[in-house]
């Protein structure tokens, strides 16, 4: 297996792991990365969608106790049934457009243009869901106008407004994380609760995109790319478990306006340099 091929799977497990839980759009970032590694092709795409699963072992792992307890109540306690429910009523969405309109756009919008542009309409975005510039009285907290403090306490409705939500997350650039956190909270979840069912969302919704992508482009792959593909997924495993756990304290005492002063610098910078021949970006 050639060298540089291997490091280059381990670059993009490292940008998928780092970028799939932040409100930045990790498909985003892998298209960007791609183009400037030359690591673009039809199986590099498949690569980028397979390594996700990396990612979210790592969440698996960080929530571990939760999903044990929710599996072994399942039988007896409603609100285990509930949980579980949710999770399912909002992975559907996305399925059902997915399999609709998920060729087309994967034809005709996975640009680094589209990417760029969607970065900055996403940081703008967040920016208004935090209430960026507004004056808040002492001791006032984003949260106090929250109607749902934990998962245990969505509905199926609100789910599936969520579900629907995480369905815009198929523009590249617009970011899965971020569409169903501030989402969430603009659909009244609290900082905490919408983090967490995006994270609880990303387990059905991720693996099972990893694993149509597979089945799908099969007659791609060989047992000579076993190598590359478990050097991204080693790589994106370890960055998003210390990405996750460190999210998870940041929110505690910080809002999401830097990741959108992050989304529309970065989003300005790749069009710049496109539009000033600076960087030479591949679709």
């Amino acid at each position: 297996m050639d060298f540089m091929l291997l490091l280059k799977a381990a670059v993009m497990g490292i940008v998928e792991g780092m970028t799939e839980f932040l409100p930045i759009s990790s498909t985003g970032h892998l298209i960007l990365a791609g183009a400037l590694l030359g690591f673009d092709d039809e199986k590099a795409k498949v690569f980028d969608i397979a390594i996700q699963t990396g990612a979210i072992l790592a969440v698996i792992i960080v929530y571990w106790q939760k999903i044990q307890s929710t599996v072994v109540a399942l039988p007896t306690q409603r609100l285990a049934r509930r949980f579980a429910l949710n999770v399912l009523i909002a992975f559907v969405p996305a399925v059902v457009l997915g399999l609709l309109f998920g060729k087309t756009i994967k034809a005709y919008l996975f640009t680094p243009t589209v990417v760029a542009s969607t970065f900055i309409i996403g940081g703008f975005i967040i920016l208004w869901a935090e209430g960026w510039g507004r004056v808040r009285a002492p001791g006032e907290h984003p949260d106090d106008y929250a109607r749902i403090l934990n998962v245990e306490s969505m509905s199926p409705l609100d789910a599936l407004k969520v579900g629907l939500v995480q369905c815009l997350a198929m523009v590249p650039g617009t970011s899965r994380s971020g569409a169903t956190i501030i989402g969430g909270m603009l659909l009244g979840l609290s900082r905490k609760a919408a983090t967490d069912f995006s994270f609880y969302l990303a387990i059905p919704t991720l693996v099972g995109a990893g694993v149509y992508s597979l089945y799908k482009e099969r007659a791609l792959l060989s047992w000579a790319d076993a190598p590359m593909f478990g050097v991204g997924l080693l790589f994106s495993f370890f960055s998003a478990w210390a990405c996750v756990r460190w999210l998870l304290r940041y929110i505690a005492s910080h809002s999401f306006v830097p990741f959108a002063w992050y989304r529309i610098g970065f989003g300005a910078l790749v069009l710049l340099s496109a539009w000033g021949g600076w960087v030479e970006w591949k679709a």
